[in-house]
């Protein structure tokens, strides 16, 4: 098969923390023995060549004036729940870019990095923006589409009716709908997408990857210049509201007054640092909180397995999150977690088995099974032992390739 992807977000350069499932999904795709062209928007920050492994990569110009490139790359939203000003002076130029490639790379026949050859189908991930100039071509050419929800995309389109009505007509252009997560699933129907044609993929992880290190908490203290033996709470993951960690920083005074020598790492980068930061101060804990900014992913993978305990705190109200990658980092890692019950969480966490959920935006039930694991060891160790045994027979990277192949086989 030749499929064309069309995506708004890739990693900007190996080991760029961009949207990396969706490179992680292209390459599962192509290492099944199918041809793979993604097109994306130009980023100034791209170091990226014509192909990756095993996928054809191509990076196209809208811009009239470099201020307008801002599309796409965590870049358009303003923590995750609004669009930014400058992304609508954008969005014209964008959506005409977008279009005049899917045309160009669909023509009678293509030649895309020296190679001609018709595409079976199309690939568009997020509804919003993506799969409406993809629905539009995908008709004129005759061509299927597949439409992938992610989470951020769902949130937009349920906040306007003129939104709700681009979605659900890309929805009705479909051949198959995939979503993250059960509740993207749900969500993606009220909104258009045909129960019969839409199917749950999981996102994976390759457990090589993010695995146990017993050496991984003394380089992380050392790189912190943390004490050897403090307990470390650790989350990551873009600074916007959907993420949660104002309520995991609401939480801290409670831990440090059973745990005055535990230390709250928040890694990651976005809108909210500063307030994160200010948050912090107010409450009188900035010494036991420290925020390291964006991790390359080798660096991510070893703070994870440094981590005594690993947070995943989202809210539901403040943008979608579909199936949070890094959750499934922690469980390959063999940590114990506390995430919310919230999204694809309870998909792939089953209480007191693979780690502890707990109420969303609740600092007080947050802060209890945070201590909980570190007052009990033991339980931490087994849930952390559970949660990557379900990484490595159920949520694993080729698993997830296959069953896009399924989707693909059911479409053409």
């Amino acid at each position: 098969m030749r499929i064309l992807m069309i995506t708004s977000s890739y990693p900007k350069y190996p080991g760029e923390t961009t949207a990396p499932f969706i490179e992680e999904i292209a390459a599962g795709i192509a290492a099944r023995g199918h041809s793979v062209h993604v097109a994306a928007p130009w980023c100034p920050d791209i170091r990226r060549d014509p192909v990756e492994r095993g996928v054809s990569l191509q990076f196209f110009r809208y811009a009239p004036h470099p201020a307008l490139n801002i599309w796409g790359y965590a870049q358009s939203l303003l923590s995750d729940t609004h669009v930014k000003p400058q992304t609508l002076a954008a969005m014209p130029f964008a959506l005409l870019g977008t279009l005049r490639t899917l045309f160009a790379v669909t023509g009678d026949p293509p030649e895309i990095n020296g190679v001609r050859a018709p595409f079976d189908l199309i690939h568009a991930h997020w509804v919003l923006p993506n799969s409406v100039p993809a629905a539009l071509v995908a008709r004129q050419r005759g061509i299927p589409l597949v439409i992938s929800l992610h989470g951020s995309d769902v949130y937009l389109a349920e906040q306007h009716w003129a939104l709700a009505a681009a979605a659900h007509m890309a929805f009705r252009s479909a051949a198959a709908v995939t979503a993250c997560s059960s509740d993207l699933r749900r969500r993606g129907a009220l909104l258009g997408a045909r129960p019969a044609s839409c199917r749950v993929v999981p996102y994976g992880i390759h457990p090589g990857e993010f695995r146990p290190d017993p050496d991984a908490a003394r380089v992380m203290r050392t790189e912190l210049g943390l004490p050897s033996d403090a307990p470390i709470v650790f989350g990551i993951g873009r600074l916007v509201a959907k993420k949660g960690f104002g309520v995991l920083i609401d939480a801290w005074p409670d831990v440090l007054a059973t745990h005055p020598d535990a230390h709250l790492v928040i890694a990651g980068y976005g809108d909210l640092h500063a307030t994160l930061y200010d948050q912090a101060q107010r409450l009188g804990i900035a010494q036991r909180v420290h925020f390291p900014g964006q991790l390359a992913r080798a660096r991510a993978a070893t703070y994870i397995a440094a981590a005594d305990v690993f947070t995943l705190p989202i809210v539901p109200d403040k943008g979608v999150d579909g199936l949070p990658n890094v959750l499934l980092e922690a469980m390959g890692a063999g940590r114990p977690i506390v995430a919310s019950r919230v999204a694809g969480v309870p998909d792939v966490i089953d209480d007191g088995v693979h780690g502890l959920i707990t109420p969303a935006r609740d600092p007080a039930a947050l802060a209890a099974a945070i201590q909980r694991l570190l007052d009990d060891r033991a339980l931490a160790a087994r849930l952390g032992a559970a949660a990557r045994q379900r990484i490595e027979t159920e949520l694993t990277w080729d698993h997830t390739a296959a069953q896009f192949e399924q989707v693909y086989e059911s479409v053409l």
